[in-house]
C-alpha cells in the first residue's frame, strides 16, 4: 500500500539520490542512495537486506536483528493518524 496509514510511522530527513558512477566518490555503478541516520539505527553499516519494487515505491525486507531494532526504534513513536 501507497500513502499514509496508521501502521505506518513516517520517517522524516530522509534523502533519497540516483547515484551515478564517479570516480570523486568511489562509485563504480548507477545505484540509489537512501541516507538517514534514522535508517542506521535499524540496518546497520555493511549490514545487507533485500529490496523489491512495489505499487508506488520500494520495499526494504529487514531480517530478524534488524526487526528487532525496528521495533525499540518504534517504541516511543506513534502515528499521526492513531
Amino acid at each position: 500500500m501507497s500513502g499514509p496509514a496508521p501502521s505506518k510511522i513516517e520517517i522524516q530527513g530522509v534523502k533519497v539520490y540516483i547515484h551515478r558512477g564517479d570516480k570523486n566518490t568511489r562509485s563504480k555503478v548507477l545505484h540509489i542512495d537512501i541516507e538517514s541516520p534514522e535508517l542506521n539505527k535499524i540496518i546497520g553499516d555493511k549490514e545487507r537486506t533485500y529490496c523489491g519494487g512495489k505499487k508506488g515505491g520500494l520495499f526494504i525486507g529487514l531480517k530478524k536483528n534488524m526487526i528487532e531494532r525496528a521495533e525499540k526504534y518504534l517504541a516511543n513513536r506513534k502515528s499521526p493518524f492513531l
